[in-house]
C-alpha cells in the first residue's frame, strides 16, 4: 500500500525538526502551545472587548498580559469550516470544508491528507492533545487521533448536553463522548469540568516536554447550561442575554482553573496561549434567538457580515509577547498555523496555505501580512462569499442572521467601506464600481483555484 499524502508531508517535516533541533541550542526553548477555541462567542463578548454586562476575568487577564485582535477574523462563520481552517492554515473550502460535517457516527469530515497544527508539531517532537469539541469528521480516520493527536478527549459531532452528553438535535438521540476513539460514560458530570480536569492531567503528565493542547470548548454553543452561580449574578438580565452571559462566565471560570495549573507547574513564561472564538454569536431558536452581543457590528453565526466573522482573539505568553497592548491590523484565523510554526520552530506542511505569520504583528506591530482575504460559506452558485482588501468588504450572495435590516435582490453584491461604516448597513457597490469589478477579480482567481 502506498502511504498517503499526509503521511509522507509529516515525515518530511520531522526530517527537518531532526536536522533543526540537532543544529540548534534552543531546542529547550521552544515554547508549550495551547489554543482555547470558544463555540458561538459573541465579537464584543468579554469584559476587555466592552461587554459591560459581562464577568470575564480571566480572559481580561490573558488580554493584560498579552496582545488583544481588534480586527481578527474566523476563518469561517459556522463550526466545521472554522475549525479546519484553524488546523490547516487553509481557506477551509481549500481544506474540503465549506460547511459544517456531518454529526453522525460513520460519516468522515476533513480528509485524513489535510495537515493540521497537530500533525506538524506532532512530527516536531511535541505531545498533542485534542480536549472537547470536534465536528471535524466521524470516522477512525477523520477524528482527533487520525488528525495528529496523541491524545483526544470529547464530543465529535457538533454539540452535546453538557450532563448526559447526548446530542438530542437531529435524528435519533445518541450518546457522543469518546477518549482515543473509544466510547465511554461519565454520566452526569458536567462537560466544562470534565474538559478543565483533562486539559490539567495532560499538562501534568506533559510538562516536561513540548505540548500542544487544542481545547475546544462546546463554550456558549446551545444548550446554554451555565451552572447555578453565575445563574444567580445574572437572574436580573433579561433572557436570554441572562442566560448566555451565566454560560460564559463558567466558561471563563474554567480557563482560570487551567490557566492556574499552568502557573502552578512553572511553564506559563513557555506557554503560548491563544484564545479565540470559532465565530460570531448564535441567534438560533435553540439560543432563544441570540443573547450574544456584536455592538454596532451586522451579523451573527452563520452569515458574512461583521457580526459573523468578526472575533475576540487575544495572544499571551509573559516575557515573550508584549502585555497589555492591542492590534488593529487584519489578521485571520487560519494565520495561526503558521505562526506556532514561526514561534515553535517547527517546519510549515508543502501545502499551499492561505494563513500567514503573524509573529510579527504581534511582536513589533507590523503591519498586516494580507493584502487581501477571501471566505467561502457554502458550496454552489448561492454560497455567501466576502473578498476583503484594505478597508473594501465585497459580500456575495449575503445573508444577514442578526436581521438588523432588509436583503434585497439589489444587494446580490454588497459593498462596505469598513473604514467609513462597520456597521455594514448601506449597500455603496452601485457607486464604486470599479472596486466591485476588482473585488470580483479575486473572487474568480480564488474560485478559479478551488476548483482545481
Amino acid at each position: 500500500m502506498k502511504p498517503c499524502r499526509k503521511s509522507l508531508a509529516v515525515a518530511l517535516i520531522a526530517s527537518f525538526s531532526v536536522a533543526m533541533l540537532a543544529s540548534s541550542t534552543q531546542a529547550v526553548d521552544r515554547p508549550n502551545v495551547i489554543i482555547i477555541y470558544t463555540d458561538d462567542q459573541g465579537t464584543l463578548d468579554a469584559g476587555c472587548y466592552g461587554a459591560e454586562d459581562l464577568q470575564t476575568p480571566h480572559i481580561d487577564a490573558l488580554a493584560k498580559s498579552g496582545v488583544r485582535f481588534t480586527q481578527m477574523y474566523a476563518p469561517s462563520a459556522i463550526c466545521s469550516a472554522s475549525r479546519a481552517g484553524l488546523l490547516t492554515g487553509k481557506i477551509p473550502a481549500r481544506a474540503g470544508v465549506p460547511g459544517n460535517v456531518s454529526s453522525q457516527e460513520g460519516v468522515a469530515g476533513m480528509a485524513q491528507e489535510e495537515v493540521t497544527i497537530a500533525d506538524m508539531l506532532q512530527a516536531a517532537g511535541y505531545a498533542t492533545g485534542h480536549i472537547g469539541k470536534w465536528h471535524l469528521g466521524y470516522t477512525p480516520e477523520t477524528m482527533p487521533n487520525g488528525q495528529g493527536f496523541d491524545y483526544s478527549f470529547g464530543h465529535m459531532g457538533g454539540c452535546i448536553d453538557n450532563y448526559s452528553h447526548f446530542f438530542y438535535w437531529e435524528g435519533p438521540n445518541r450518546h457522543d463522548l469518546w477518549r482515543n476513539g473509544e466510547h465511554i460514560w461519565e454520566d452526569g458530570r458536567f462537560f466544562s469540568d470534565l474538559m478543565a480536569e483533562e486539559c490539567e492531567t495532560f499538562l501534568e503528565k506533559n510538562q516536561d516536554r513540548p505540548f500542544f493542547v487544542y481545547w475546544a470548548n462546546n463554550v456558549p454553543h446551545y444548550p446554554l447550561q451555565g451552572t447555578a452561580k453565575w445563574r444567580e449574578v445574572y437572574k436580573d438580565l433579561p433572557s436570554p442575554r441572562g442566560k448566555y452571559n451565566a454560560f460564559v462566565s463558567t466558561l471563563d471560570q474554567r480557563i482560570g482553573q487551567v490557566v492556574a495549573k499552568i502557573d502552578a507547574i512553572g511553564l506559563r513564561k513557555k506557554t503560548l496561549i491563544i484564545f479565540q472564538s470559532d465565530h460570531g454569536h448564535s441567534t438560533e431558536e435553540r439560543t432563544f434567538g441570540s443573547g450574544g452581543y456584536c455592538g454596532p457590528y451586522r451579523g451573527a453565526k452563520g452569515c458574512l457580515f461583521e457580526g459573523g466573522l468578526r472575533i475576540p482573539s487575544i495572544v499571551s505568553m509573559p516575557g515573550t509577547i508584549p502585555e497589555g497592548q492591542t492590534r488593529d491590523q487584519m489578521a485571520v484565523g487560519c494565520d495561526w498555523l503558521p505562526t506556532i510554526a514561526d514561534f515553535c520552530a517547527a517546519p510549515l506542511p508543502s501545502a499551499r496555505l492561505d494563513g500567514k505569520s503573524l509573529k510579527n504583528v504581534i511582536l513589533r506591530n507590523a503591519p498586516s501580512p494580507h493584502e487581501s482575504f477571501y471566505w467561502r460559506l457554502g458550496r454552489g452558485n448561492n454560497a455567501q462569499w466576502v473578498v476583503r482588501q484594505s478597508n473594501w468588504k465585497l459580500l456575495g450572495n449575503p445573508k444577514d442572521n442578526s436581521q438588523k435590516a432588509e436583503l434585497t435582490k439589489d444587494d446580490t453584491l454588497f459593498l462596505v467601506n469598513l473604514g467609513e461604516d462597520v456597521t455594514e448597513m448601506t449597500n455603496i457597490a452601485k457607486d464604486h464600481p470599479e472596486v466591485v469589478e476588482r473585488l470580483s477579480r479575486i473572487h474568480d482567481n480564488y474560485e478559479s483555484e478551488l476548483d482545481q
